[in-house]
């Protein structure tokens, strides 16, 4: 009987086709999950006008799915623990798919709010339960790169939410829009079969055969049989009170890290919830104004994995800090005039440089704090962050009722991004008490 590591044998484990159909489940999900978030970015032109909607309203509308998004986050992390991550998966997403068909229905902006705000439950908490399951089956060596390949999913999803809206809006209504989330529902069967289960709750549920049939299909070269006995390593982990990441010469860093949540994700959402809106106020044509979106979503997908390579190559701190000066740069260049193809290549590299610099700051934290207080750390950056996502379409909304000039709106927009640029220029300026020069170089 041989004793077998479940954390190493991961970790070391070839890409195999387990691997692959890991990554595909997961990309999908997240998929559908970008779909449904972005959706109301393309409806919202029409139903300002068939609603009669003021902008205040309009981005409280927007946000109600992201409050819904701040509680699932926080009510499904914890019932995974008793579920396990494949249940508790598998429940977002039926709940954010009827929710969004059923919104199709709405018939006034407070039941499409309440809806929405259904919906963001399921959106919220599928997001860290998939990049969880994604995490724990990745090799070590290429961890990162498969996150954010299934990262990018999420731009795929708005891409695809954008360019339908595009063909569909304008010819058949906003409610298709809608009905067209029953598809992860009718591939709901598949998912059972083949979305595989945690085997770190499979061990805590003593559930050793199904363990270790899970990680035969992971390392396929280490023949495992039922007399082998999988173990996993005692952590020293606790769960860290915030405070700690206040302490050790951490405070100015973990404040910056704060802000830059914030700024990112406000940016992130405003624009993914008013930008065909603003476009159209500016003069251009739903279609073209719905296209914006779908390029802010492809040059999304280009800045989640560029921005990893880049990562890999340089320090996380120097490539933050450039494409948040590129975000910056392109949101004030947008608000101006300029040919077609300009403003088209303008709105990827924003899309790039704000979407790819969420993925990143996830990255950043997790490398800069110690094992013993970073899930404590990446759970109150997160939380900081979704205030800033709430905030978002609220203030898209206020910019329009404001009737400012267009490069005025694109300005506010691009503030956000020029205080993230700062705040992650201060980030590990202190060095932490007893960090050696080294690491903390490692860590900027």
């Amino acid at each position: 009987m041989r004793q077998i590591d479940v954390n190493q044998t991961i970790d070391n484990a070839s890409f195999t086709p387990f691997h692959w159909k890991v990554l595909f489940w997961c990309s999908l999900i997240i998929i559908f999950d970008g779909y449904d978030l972005v959706i109301y970015g393309v409806v919202l032109p029409l139903l300002m006008d068939q609603w009669q909607l003021n902008p205040y309203v309009a981005g409280l509308l927007g946000s109600s799915a992201l409050f819904g998004m701040m509680f699932g986050a926080m009510g499904f992390g914890m019932l995974s623990d008793r579920l396990g991550r494949k249940k508790t998966i598998l429940i977002c997403v039926v709940l954010f798919s009827l929710t969004t068909v059923i919104n199709g229905l709405a018939t006034s902006p407070w039941q499409f709010g309440l809806l929405r705000f259904i919906a963001g439950l399921g959106i919220g908490g599928v997001m860290p339960n998939v990049v969880s399951l994604m995490s724990e089956y990745s090799p070590k060596r290429s961890r990162s790169t498969l996150v954010a390949l299934m990262f990018s999913g999420y731009a795929v999803g708005g891409m695809m939410s954008a360019g339908l809206g595009i063909w569909i809006v304008p010819n058949f209504g906003w409610e298709i829009m809608f009905y067209l989330a029953i598809v992860p529902l009718l591939l709901l069967p598949l998912m059972i079969k083949y979305l595989p289960e945690s085997v770190a709750y499979l061990m805590a549920q003593r559930r050793q055969d199904e363990a270790r049939e899970l990680l035969q299909k992971v390392a396929p070269d280490q023949h495992i049989d039922r007399h082998d006995q999988l173990v996993v390593p005692p952590t020293n982990v606790q769960k860290a009170p915030v405070l700690e990441l206040l302490r050790g010469g951490r405070t100015l860093s973990t404040l910056m890290f704060w802000t830059a949540f914030f700024c990112c994700l406000l940016m992130v959402y405003a624009l993914g919830s008013w930008l065909p809106k603003l476009m159209s106020a500016a003069g251009y044509e739903l279609g073209s104004s719905l296209m914006f979106l779908m390029v802010l979503n492809i040059g999304a997908i280009v800045g989640a994995v560029g921005g990893g390579w880049l990562a890999d190559r340089f320090s996380l701190r120097s490539v933050l800090v450039s494409f948040f000066m590129l975000a910056s740069a392109s949101l004030v260049l947008l608000g101006y005039p300029h040919p077609m193809w300009l403003l088209y290549s303008l709105m990827a590299v924003a899309g790039a440089t704000t979407i790819g610099s969420q993925i990143l700051l996830y990255a950043y934290v997790a490398q800069f704090y110690p094992a013993d207080i970073r899930s404590t750390a990446l759970g109150w950056a997160s939380g900081v962050g979704r205030n800033g996502a709430i905030v978002g379409p609220m203030l898209g909304g206020t910019l329009l009722a404001l009737a400012l000039p267009h490069q005025m709106n694109f300005l506010a927009l691009a503030i956000p991004g020029a205080i993230a640029t700062l705040a992650i220029a201060l980030v590990g300026r202190s060095r932490p008490a007893g960090q050696p020069a080294a690491e903390a170089a490692t860590n900027g």
